[in-house]
């Protein structure tokens, strides 16, 4: 009997041992190796990848944010056309847990190929596109509009556009800020980024550096 219960006290003895040494190696000097690390060699990266204007951080490169008006309550907010608009953002929910704060939670719509809601929701963004970015002298037809234009991505907080969609608004952030055409569009053509390692991924623009180095332009960040 009093082996028996040495083999235990010993058992429990290892035991809590074993999860003293996990613990601190992957809950305290992993952690900070990694952190001190990231903090040596990307410390942008490991900040978040913060996009700053005038000494302030205005977002993050990684996270899609939108461009709205101020609205009223129970309004629907519209897009500030001043600002190049980035992709729908379809499929976010709202944290439901704690309502203290006014949280989005990431997610796709799930919606099949063949939806009707899909179609009804790509319609009506193709047609607000259109409508949005038709100036005096430079239409918009519906062919002209890019697919990411009037689709959400699987996150629903893709940061980037196609250079194809961010040159389509041109002409209207130019006429809607007062700017010759040709500023606004070397300013689409200085953001435009390459493939990934040059073969990963699609040319894209990152809207949230785009609207900054916009608002340096405009003076109004």
């Amino acid at each position: 009997m009093n082996q028996t219960v040495t083999n235990i006290t010993r058992l429990l003895g290892a035991g809590l041992r074993a999860l003293l040494v996990l613990t601190l190696v992957t809950g305290v000097i992993y952690p900070l190796v990694v952190t001190g690390v990231a903090q040596a060699l990307f410390p942008h990266k490991a900040d978040g990848s913060e996009v700053g204007a005038r000494g302030k951080a205005v977002g993050s490169s990684l996270i899609g944010q939108p461009y709205d008006l101020p609205s009223a309550k129970g309004q629907t907010p519209r897009p500030d056309l001043r600002w190049f608009q980035g992709r729908p953002a379809h499929g976010l929910g709202t944290n439901s847990v704690n309502t203290r704060y006014r949280l989005l939670v990431s997610g796709a719509t799930n919606l099949a190929a063949d939806s009707k809601v899909l179609l009804q929701q790509v319609e009506a963004a193709r047609a607000a596109v259109v409508r949005d970015n038709s100036v005096p002298g430079h239409p918009v037809r519906p062919a002209d509009v890019p697919a990411d234009a009037v689709t959400s991505s699987g996150s629903g907080l893709d940061p980037d556009i196609s250079p194809q969609y961010a040159d389509l608004q041109v002409h209207r952030v130019a006429e809607r800020n007062g700017l010759p055409v040709s500023r606004v569009q070397k300013l689409v053509d200085e953001h435009i980024q390459g493939r990934t390692l040059g073969f990963l991924g699609e040319p894209r623009v990152n809207v949230l550096a785009l609207n900054t180095a916009l608002g340096e332009l405009t003076g109004r960040h």
